[in-house]
């Protein structure tokens, strides 16, 4: 096959005395996503659907929570390192449409940053990377701002 889609979603709890990292970027709130890592949920997601687009598994597989040196590792070099996996397959990245659910902060604002921050790692132009926000309209866990979600979906083609 000469193209590949994947698809992959992250769930992290929200809490005090973390930062939210989400696409790489730093976004000022009193709470951030609790995890091994950095717990940036979009970057996760990302990885994910990569890794499940060329059947590599996930990024539990790749990068466990288990691991000590993982523990806080910024998830940008996560991505990073998936790229490489991926490329190491065969294939490379054509683009990624991603969905983050929250109820708050607002990340309108972040989004361009997030993108470029994105695009620079898997090395495709900003134009191929798409982030979407969306609430819960106040239902569920997100909407209690206990956690947040991001799905992402790539399609990747043969180098």
């Amino acid at each position: 096959m000469s193209f590949r889609i994947g698809s992959g979603v992250d769930y992290h709890q929200l809490g005090e005395g973390r930062k939210l990292m989400l696409g790489g970027v730093h976004i000022p709130h009193e709470k951030g996503s609790v995890g091994h890592s950095d717990a940036d949920v979009l970057l996760h997601a990302i990885c994910d659907a990569m890794l499940g687009a060329v059947c590599l598994g996930d990024i539990g597989i790749h990068f466990p929570n288990t691991d000590e040196r993982y523990k806080d590792i910024d998830s940008k070099i996560l991505l990073q390192e998936t790229r490489i996996l991926v490329e190491g397959a065969g294939y490379g990245l054509v683009n990624i449409d991603s969905t983050i659910c929250l109820q708050e902060p607002k990340i309108k604002p972040h989004v361009l940053a997030m993108r470029q921050a994105i695009a620079s790692i898997l090395g495709v132009d900003i134009s191929d990377i798409s982030i979407k926000a969306t609430t819960t309209e106040e239902m569920g866990f997100v909407g209690r701002k206990e956690g947040i979600v991001a799905y992402a979906t790539v399609l990747l083609q043969r180098l």
